[in-house]
């Protein structure tokens, strides 16, 4: 047995062991990139994740923060010492600060506002007091800001001197006496220009710019368009407030790529991550789920009528639900390029003619190909007394693909024009419509065909 002596020895080899791995660990991690840091901490458990977090320098702190998940983020504040939490916000850019104090709960965003400095609460209170969505709420405060009579050598000094820690420098933006945005110049220009040319000589004045009310899709397709890393904005009277970065942008079209595509899933709110919690999928999937229920009541609704013709011939049973899965599939493709176009910018609701036109003649084809098949399938599965059903499968397909064609294009273009979400349109709405639309129109015909032929 070891004696009291050696026990005190191994107890205190063993605590130097520890400390020494915390020192590389904190050495190893601090080498990490942030965005790195952040999955390592993020894969954690969570008792463990506060440790890992207080292992970071200040500054490389601050840049994992932002990295990080709503709920880790929570977290580390809840453990955090009120003076490392402090620190930690007060450091982060104003954009980021927003955002954070979006997804926290109110209590604890009313602390931390109170927390701050005066000039980063009033920068936080600014960007929290615009709509959500919009140019003014994901922009940043931060930006390289020019008197209009400086000269080239003094707009550099001053980038120099006091712009260092700005989010970007690659842009600075010229303003007069009233902050209104007057012109842009590029750090290149700048650099190659001679140092005693006025600012204001090789400085553009058409300037690209986004008002703060702007949607946040639309200030997406601007960069895109004119290959911007920054763009300015201004409020109603132009006065430069803040500016737009790319990587601002670049998780904002994830944002809005990832709504539209759960949106026309049915998904409700169109932001479930794929790890989330059991309660939040199930908050977000059953209200779809359940209204999809009484939507498929009404298309039961267009077939209960019908039950005595469905016995008479009973092939209708086999062809429907072929009837009803292809013409859904074709209203979703539709869909699904018009509210794509529509996000990215390709088209606009004055475009609609033009979208529909194309639809229409491409659903011609598919319409003919599609009816043929059915009317073929028909043939094979009926008694030779009802393959006169096959003629009236054949033309409801070809009519319902023309529906469906015309629908998944007509519904999220006039939701545009309504100045509304495309998305709204969400593929179990569309083809819930057009199963009741299409069981009626096809048993409607068999019932006429049936006293023509006289069963």
């Amino acid at each position: 047995m070891l004696t009291t002596q050696e026990k005190q020895f191994s107890l205190s080899d063993f605590a130097g062991a520890e400390v020494a791995g915390l020192n590389q660990m904190k050495w190893e991690l601090n080498q990490l990139p942030a965005v790195d840091i952040g999955d390592y901490i993020v894969n954690l458990p969570p008792e463990r994740q506060a440790i890992a977090f207080r292992l970071l320098g200040k500054d490389k702190a601050t840049d994992v923060f932002e990295y990080l998940p709503a709920e880790v983020q929570e977290d580390l504040i809840s453990s955090l010492q009120a003076a490392d939490v402090r620190q930690l916000v007060e450091s982060m850019r104003p954009d980021d600060r927003a955002e954070l104090f979006d997804e926290l709960p109110a209590r604890i965003v009313k602390r931390l506002l109170q927390q701050l400095s005066p000039a980063e609460r009033q920068a936080t209170a600014t960007l929290l007091g615009y709509p959500e969505d919009t140019a003014g709420r994901i922009m940043t405060t931060e930006y390289v800001q020019l008197r209009d009579g400086l000269t080239v050598g003094e707009a550099l000094e001053k980038i120099r001197c006091t712009d260092h820690d700005k989010e970007t420098i690659y842009y600075a933006y010229v303003t007069d006496d009233k902050r209104r945005l007057v012109s842009v110049i590029s750090l290149r220009q700048l650099i190659f220009t001679i140092p005693t040319v006025l600012v204001r000589d090789v400085a553009s004045d058409r300037v690209i710019k986004a008002y703060t009310e702007m949607p946040q899709e639309e200030v997406a397709q601007i960069m895109k368009r004119y290959d911007l890393i920054a763009l300015p904005v201004v409020d109603r009277e132009d006065r430069l407030v803040g500016i737009v970065t790319i990587d601002d942008m670049v998780d904002v079209l994830e944002e809005e790529a990832t709504e539209d595509i759960q949106k026309l899933a049915g998904v409700s709110g169109g932001d479930e991550a794929a790890l989330s919690p059991p309660r939040v999928t199930v908050r977000k999937r059953l209200p779809w789920l359940l209204g999809n229920i009484v939507l498929y009541v009404g298309a039961a609704s267009a077939i209960a009528p019908f039950q005595q013709v469905i016995a008479l011939v009973p092939v209708l049973a086999v062809v429907m639900p072929i009837l009803s899965n292809t013409s859904g599939n074709v209203a979703i493709q539709a869909l699904s390029v018009t509210v794509r176009g529509l996000g990215v910018g390709e088209v606009t609701h004055a475009d609609t003619l033009k979208i529909l036109r194309k639809e229409l003649l491409a659903g011609l084809g598919t319409a003919l190909a599609l009816g043929l098949a059915l009317a073929l399938l028909s043939l094979i599965w009926a008694v030779p007394t009802e393959r006169w059903v096959a003629i009236v499968a054949g033309l409801v397909m070809v009519i319902n693909v023309f529906v469906a064609a015309s629908l998944g294009t007509l519904l999220p273009m006039g939701l545009k024009r309504l100045n509304l979400d495309p998305a709204l349109i969400s593929g179990p709405l569309l083809t819930t419509t057009l199963d009741a639309v299409g069981f009626l129109t096809f048993l409607s015909l068999i019932s006429v065909a049936l006293r023509i032929v006289g069963q």
